[in-house]
């Protein structure tokens, strides 16, 4: 099948499964979903060349840790410059959307999270980032990469349709999740994430890079004193 037919399938089984199962069950189940797409369609052979070798761990060959260390060091660097260049329009655009009453506070910030921030974090890397990353900017952009050619090159990125078409269903996915229009301004961040795997040739950057948002995100609301954190 062609691979947006997959994605659609693959989104309205994850759709399902987090509308209709219970709430503390639900993201393992779309995460589990992701992952097992993504296992499912992607032999180890080819891992690499979807963005999925994790500095070698998942391919079929010696474990090399030299290049774990320089590949993880690069995904985190990466990363960190993706967080200054997102959570400043970020934050204004959740002031301006949401209008909170009071002013930002770190101690309620920290106090109102449901679970420690590491534990947070934690959560958000390995049941939400991790198979999202791997579905999306792992199997599907560079399935359609290969499908369509002719990609852009702007400052050092090589970018083509497939970034922002993976980007589209990214946030349609979350929208039908949760019917709210503030789902759809994941397709932004999105967008990063896809350079991200576009311009390291792996989707570790975009991993670290997706859980950091949705931590930031989570700090944000605890930090104005919405229940959303919760």
């Amino acid at each position: 099948m062609h691979p947006l037919v997959v994605a659609l399938l693959v989104s309205l089984v994850a759709t399902a499964l987090s509308r209709w199962t219970p709430a503390e069950h639900a993201a393992s189940l779309v995460g589990a979903t992701f992952l097992l797409a993504t296992f499912l369609l992607v032999p180890s052979e080819r891992a690499q060349r979807y963005g999925l070798g994790f500095a070698g761990w998942l391919e079929p060959t010696p474990i090399d840790w030299t290049r774990t260390r320089r590949d993880c060091a690069r995904a985190c660097t990466w990363s960190l410059g993706a967080a200054l260049l997102l959570f400043p329009p970020f934050t204004w655009g959740f002031v301006a959307w949401y209008e909170p009453g009071v002013e930002f506070s770190w101690q309620r910030a920290m106090l109102d999270l449901p679970v420690a921030w590491y534990d947070l974090l934690l959560g958000h890397l390995l049941v939400v980032a991790l198979p999202e990353e791997a579905f999306f900017r792992g199997y599907l952009q560079s399935a359609l990469d290969e499908r369509w050619s002719g990609p852009v090159r702007f400052a050092g990125f090589e970018l083509g349709h497939a970034v922002w078409i993976t980007s589209l269903l990214f946030a349609a996915g979350h929208y039908a999740a949760t019917p709210h229009p503030a789902r759809w301004a994941v397709f932004f961040p999105s967008l990063v994430f896809g350079a991200l795997r576009a311009r390291t040739g792996g989707i570790g950057a975009g991993v670290l890079s997706h859980a950091l948002c949705n931590v930031y995100s989570a700090l944000l609301a605890s930090g104005y004193g919405f229940e959303t954190a919760r």
